[in-house]
């Protein structure tokens, strides 16, 4: 089998080397910032557009493979932040995190990380894991400080924490999958990957 995640997530790779899966990077570098404001612009729910932007970078990876690698799995991934309806992006600058922290805690947000699967240019699986998470009533002192130590790494992540670092400090109470938390719905598609035949089970 060959496996291809269409993304440059760190996390996401590690996950999957870690479960005994053979896959490779292939980064799709599709315009997500403009496919967000477009879908929220439609009316998209939060979990649309999480399984949309999955799609669109497991197709666009796929379309470039094909002809090379026409038996390879494709999996695209993307995952968002929905606080009270709305999608949150990945903050900008330390402030944007902090801003994002404050109007977080003591409060529940969800978190949906989508996973599409291509097979021969056509898509053959989806999923959507869902994550509620409820924030402490942390202090603005702790937060300044969180941020500052924290920032190169939280930059790149919805929320601005990372659950499997300092930010596991931030939350009272989590309601579902830990990997579903980290960006993958990892046992869903191994359960897949070995229903199909494509891992040994």
């Amino acid at each position: 089998m060959v496996l291809l995640l269409a993304s440059a997530s760190d996390i996401r790779l590690s996950l999957l080397r870690a479960a005994g899966v053979a896959v490779e990077a292939q980064p799709a570098r599709i315009d997500e910032t403009t496919i967000l404001t477009a879908l929220q612009a439609e009316g998209a729910r939060p979990r649309d557009i999480a399984d949309t932007l999955a799609e669109m970078k497991a197709r666009k990876v796929s379309d470039r493979v094909l002809d090379r690698l026409p038996e390879a799995f494709i999996l695209g991934c993307d995952q968002v932040l929905d606080f009270e309806g709305q999608v949150w992006q990945k903050p900008q600058t330390p402030d944007d995190a902090r801003h994002h922290l404050q109007t977080l805690r003591a409060k529940r947000h969800k978190l949906l990380s989508a996973a599409v699967l291509y097979h021969r240019g056509e898509p053959v699986w989806r999923y959507v894991g869902e994550v509620r998470l409820t924030m402490r009533q942390v202090s603005d002192h702790y937060i300044d400080s969180y941020v500052s130590r924290n920032w190169d790494g939280i930059r790149h992540c919805v929320g601005a924490y990372k659950l499997e670092e300092e930010g596991a400090r931030l939350f009272s109470q989590i309601d579902g999958d830990y990997f579903t938390v980290l960006g993958l719905p990892l046992l869903p598609l191994l359960g897949y990957l070995s229903d199909r035949g494509v891992l040994p089970s």
